[in-house]
């Protein structure tokens, strides 16, 4: 990123005062970033996973009783 780029709120766009001037950064305000933390809440932004057929212990799972 060069100096010169201005950073841009990632809820509403708009340009966004840098950290020393903003306690809200990377948000131009205090309402984008409860927006921001509401969509993940409600599961707007997911963080994909793969699935698996192992458990956390890398044993296999057993096969669901619907599975044939």
């Amino acid at each position: 990123m060069s100096g010169s780029t201005i950073p841009l709120c990632p809820t509403c766009k708009r340009a966004v005062a840098l950290p020393a001037q903003n306690p809200c950064f990377p948000f131009c305000s205090e309402r984008c970033r409860a927006i921001d933390l509401g969509r993940w809440l409600g599961e707007g932004f997911r963080i994909p996973v793969e699935s698996t057929d192992e458990d956390e212990d890398g044993t296999p799972l057993a096969p669901h009783p619907t599975d044939s």
